[in-house]
């Protein structure tokens, strides 16, 4: 990851992956959404980072819900402001795992069903002149990810994944949380 790069995460399961499984360096910010839930909240925080320094590259990690939701319409923004930044490296991460497990309590409405429809997510990107990249095997992240850090546009990176894979908190399950709390005073609770 670049090290002067900003990080857009939205929420779903694509939380848990980047709570687990991320170690940002030094530096580099991260916007999530909070507790308030908004389902398509990382490709808006990284076009507004993108617009507030153009100078730096961005990184927006989304499932395929959010993607579905609005991120779509989002890279049409990407695609119609790209040419002006003069860094113009916007890469999104898209887990698409055809299923709407990370929303809410993983079930769905009576008689929804669970699969999502299977997007060209890569592809779309693709067709609005920006950068895509779909992989489907482990062994081709590496380079997917060299690819898509590398190129000279805006690009959609497209990872499919296996929506059976569990989703754990990260270890240690909801660390102490009372310094974000602060109030100013000494903790005198041990």
């Amino acid at each position: 990851m670049p090290r002067e790069a900003t990080v857009a995460v939205d929420v779903g399961s694509v939380v848990y992956w980047y709570a687990r499984h991320l170690e940002l360096p030094p530096g580099v910010a991260a916007h999530l959404c909070g507790t308030l839930g908004s389902t398509g909240c990382a490709l808006p925080y990284a076009v507004a980072a993108k617009l507030a320094r153009p100078d730096r590259p961005v990184l927006a990690l989304a499932g395929d819900g959010a993607m579905q939701l609005n991120g779509l319409a989002e890279l049409i923004t990407v695609a119609h402001y790209w040419r002006e930044w003069f860094e113009p490296r916007l890469v999104v991460l898209v887990l698409n795992n055809r299923d709407n497990s990370g929303v809410g309590d993983g079930r769905p409405p009576a008689g929804v069903a669970n699969r999502r429809p299977d997007v060209p997510y890569a592809g779309w990107a693709r067709l609005h002149g920006l950068h895509g990249v779909r992989v489907d095997r482990p062994e081709l992240v590496g380079a997917a990810w060299d690819e898509v850090l590398a190129a000279d546009r805006p690009s959609v990176l497209e990872a499919v994944v296996d929506p059976t894979v569990a989703r754990r908190a990260p270890e240690p399950a909801m660390a102490d949380l009372r310094g974000l709390f602060s109030t100013g005073e000494p903790d005198t609770t041990g």
